[in-house]
């Protein structure tokens, strides 16, 4: 069998997706089986942006399997610095390493590490592309919480032109059934005619609105994302707007009791801190549940899983 990669979320079928998630679920409740299920294997994480989350849960999954880690966590500080190309340092990490984890700035970055890869490439985000094992965290967490991936209203929110959070996300649960989705955010910020085009394909309701009020009744997951000040032409947009893309305690008021609540993480003041101790923010658990599904990532692209 030859290396498996994971670049994408759609390079995963449904049903390899399913497996994923009862493994995470496995190691969550029997964690001590899995203590060194990758002894003497190491992990290379190549993050050639700044990352916390990620980088830490893919180490703190790696460490907890009983294997070892080893990279950089921004790009001066390898030997992209001189002028090294993606898959040369690909190629000479390979080496030294069983399986690699990267997060590159350039769309496409992961694509090219594939081609040249000896050892499993597994995408920790290029750009405004891909996140595929965010989305793994995300789709855990969604099933962990209503014991189902389908019959679902979603919400995304925030920055959906460049978020590709939620681009993933959109791609992953369009293979569920009778998924709907409200897109909330400002118009400079509208989802990519794509990611349109992949809804209708998939023959799945959506709807653009302006507002989180004018969705919120009608959710089962809110999905939060940052509205980026960067990405506005001018500041008075960007101050004309935001407050109506932040989550605080008046919006809930008219929402399910049984909502969730997810943010992929780092918070800026888009949801506020008074929801922190709401029992249907998730987010944190969602963090949580990144560790243990990357575990389970780490242990089929490796062929361990079915050997625990």
């Amino acid at each position: 069998m030859g290396i498996r990669n994971l670049i994408n979320i759609t390079d995963l079928k449904i049903e390899e997706l399913n497996s994923m998630m009862d493994l995470a679920d496995n190691i969550m409740d029997n964690p001590e089986k899995y203590y060194e299920s990758c002894k003497n294997k190491k992990l290379a994480t190549l993050f050639f942006e700044p990352s916390t989350r990620t980088r830490l849960s893919f180490t703190a999954a790696m460490m907890e399997l009983g294997g070892n880690v080893l990279g950089f966590s921004e790009a001066g500080s390898s030997s992209a610095a001189k002028g090294e190309s993606v898959s040369d340092t690909v190629r000479t990490v390979g080496c030294y390493s069983d399986i690699i984890a990267m997060r590159h700035p350039k769309e496409g970055a992961p694509i090219v590490a594939a081609e040249k890869t000896t050892v499993p490439i597994i995408n920790a985000g290029d750009g405004g592309h891909f996140h595929p094992t965010q989305t793994l965290t995300d789709l855990l967490t969604i099933r962990r919480e209503k014991n189902r991936l389908d019959k679902m209203v979603i919400g995304v929110c925030g920055d959906l032109k460049f978020g590709r959070t939620v681009h993933s996300l959109i791609s992953a649960m369009l293979r569920y059934d009778d998924i709907e989705f409200y897109l909330i955010s400002p118009e400079e910020l509208k989802i990519p005619q794509y990611v349109k085009d992949e809804m209708d394909e998939y023959g799945a309701k959506w709807k653009e609105v302006r507002t989180i009020e004018e969705a919120i009744p009608n959710l089962d997951i809110l999905y939060m994302t940052r509205v980026q000040r960067e990405r506005f032409f001018n500041e008075e947009d960007y101050i004309r707007l935001k407050d109506s893309f932040i989550l605080d305690t008046k919006k809930l008021e008219i929402a399910k009791e049984d909502l969730t609540i997810l943010h992929p993480l780092p918070r800026v003041n888009e949801i506020s801190v008074a929801i922190d101790d709401d029992p249907r923010a998730k987010y944190f658990t969602q963090a949580l549940c990144g560790k243990y599904i990357r575990m389970a990532l780490i242990l089929t692209l490796l062929g361990l899983d079915k050997e625990v």
